[in-house]
Protein backbone atom coordinates (compact mmCIF):
# COMPACT_ATOMS: atom_id res chain seq x y z
CA UNK A 1 0.00 0.00 0.00
CA UNK A 2 1.03 3.58 -0.58
CA UNK A 3 -0.03 7.06 0.45
CA UNK A 4 -1.68 9.32 -2.11
CA UNK A 5 1.85 10.63 -2.81
CA UNK A 6 2.91 7.03 -3.60
CA UNK A 7 5.07 6.74 -0.49
CA UNK A 8 5.09 3.09 0.69
CA UNK A 9 3.32 2.32 3.96
CA UNK A 10 5.35 -0.36 5.77
CA UNK A 11 3.68 -3.41 7.26
CA UNK A 12 4.24 -3.81 11.00
CA UNK A 13 3.73 -6.88 13.21
CA UNK A 14 0.16 -5.95 14.13
CA UNK A 15 -0.97 -4.54 10.78
CA UNK A 16 -4.07 -6.38 9.50
CA UNK A 17 -2.98 -8.16 6.34
CA UNK A 18 -6.53 -8.09 4.98
CA UNK A 19 -5.99 -4.43 4.14
CA UNK A 20 -3.04 -5.34 1.94
CA UNK A 21 -4.28 -8.45 0.16
CA UNK A 22 -7.69 -9.61 -0.92
CA UNK A 23 -9.38 -12.92 -0.20
CA UNK A 24 -8.22 -14.21 -3.58
CA UNK A 25 -4.54 -13.21 -3.11
CA UNK A 26 -3.64 -14.03 0.49
CA UNK A 27 -4.05 -17.84 0.30
CA UNK A 28 -1.10 -18.08 -2.10
CA UNK A 29 1.19 -16.28 0.34
CA UNK A 30 -0.13 -18.38 3.24
CA UNK A 31 0.50 -21.60 1.29
CA UNK A 32 4.10 -20.50 0.62
CA UNK A 33 4.51 -19.62 4.32
CA UNK A 34 3.29 -23.08 5.31
CA UNK A 35 5.75 -24.81 3.01
CA UNK A 36 8.70 -22.65 4.04
CA UNK A 37 8.14 -22.90 7.80
CA UNK A 38 6.53 -26.36 7.87
CA UNK A 39 3.26 -25.09 9.37
CA UNK A 40 -0.04 -26.79 8.54
CA UNK A 41 -2.01 -23.85 7.15
CA UNK A 42 -5.02 -25.99 6.20
CA UNK A 43 -6.30 -25.52 9.75
CA UNK A 44 -6.69 -21.74 9.28
CA UNK A 45 -10.38 -20.83 9.41
CA UNK A 46 -10.65 -18.04 6.82
CA UNK A 47 -14.24 -17.33 7.87
CA UNK A 48 -12.78 -15.88 11.08
CA UNK A 49 -10.80 -13.30 9.05
CA UNK A 50 -12.99 -12.50 6.03
CA UNK A 51 -14.94 -10.56 4.83
CA UNK A 52 -12.80 -7.58 5.79
CA UNK A 53 -14.24 -4.10 5.38
CA UNK A 54 -11.72 -1.84 3.68
CA UNK A 55 -11.70 1.90 3.98
CA UNK A 56 -12.11 3.90 0.81
CA UNK A 57 -9.84 6.83 0.03
CA UNK A 58 -12.63 9.38 0.53
CA UNK A 59 -14.16 7.91 3.70
CA UNK A 60 -11.68 9.64 6.01
CA UNK A 61 -12.87 13.01 4.69
CA UNK A 62 -16.52 12.30 5.48
CA UNK A 63 -16.35 10.30 8.70
CA UNK A 64 -14.12 10.26 11.75
CA UNK A 65 -15.64 6.99 12.95
CA UNK A 66 -13.40 3.95 12.43
CA UNK A 67 -14.82 1.04 10.46
CA UNK A 68 -16.26 -1.59 12.77
CA UNK A 69 -14.87 -4.96 11.71
CA UNK A 70 -16.91 -8.09 12.32
CA UNK A 71 -13.93 -10.41 11.91
CA UNK A 72 -10.51 -10.73 13.55
CA UNK A 73 -7.37 -9.19 12.03
CA UNK A 74 -4.86 -11.55 10.43
CA UNK A 75 -1.41 -10.17 11.29
CA UNK A 76 2.27 -10.76 10.62
CA UNK A 77 2.71 -11.45 14.34
CA UNK A 78 0.32 -14.40 14.09
CA UNK A 79 2.44 -15.92 11.32
CA UNK A 80 5.74 -15.23 13.12
CA UNK A 81 4.56 -16.82 16.37
CA UNK A 82 3.09 -19.79 14.52
CA UNK A 83 6.36 -20.30 12.63
CA UNK A 84 8.25 -20.36 15.95
CA UNK A 85 5.80 -22.91 17.36
CA UNK A 86 5.77 -25.03 14.21
CA UNK A 87 1.96 -25.01 14.04
CA UNK A 88 -0.90 -22.55 13.56
CA UNK A 89 -1.69 -21.10 16.99
CA UNK A 90 -4.91 -19.19 16.30
CA UNK A 91 -8.65 -19.73 15.71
Amino acid sequence: MTTWRLKPIPIEFDTPLQGYAGWDELPYAIEDFGKKYNVDTTVINFDAYYPWKTETVFRKYFSKEPIQQTVKPLTVRMFAESAKAGRWLYD
